[in-house]
């Protein structure tokens, strides 16, 4: 089955898109040699991120098992992960 993101750590929240994903189609997701499917809720663009669980507003956004930002507010399985609902955490020099 051709898969459309991949997530390399089981512990991660978010998949990264490896090619664009269409508003509402089933993405298939790789996690090693295991696949998932999750209905995208919006435009997947190649690279960005998606969310594999629902994350809580506050808690840790990870990818390739790192954090790699905080969500603003709750994030639903399935939509897009970015600046309008997380927080980078990685070089603001700030914490």
């Amino acid at each position: 089955m051709k898969r459309d993101a991949l997530v390399i750590k089981d512990r991660d929240n978010v998949a990264t898109a490896i090619r664009d994903i269409p508003a509402g189609k089933d993405a298939v997701v790789g996690i090693d040699e295991e696949t998932l499917t999750i209905r995208v809720s919006g435009e997947i663009s190649l690279g960005h991120k998606f969310a594999v669980k629902p994350i809580a507003r506050g808690e840790d956004v990870l990818k390739y098992n790192c954090v790699i930002g905080r969500a603003t507010r709750d994030i639903k399985t399935g939509e897009h992960a970015h600046v309008q609902n997380m927080e980078s955490l990685r070089g603001r020099g700030d914490l």
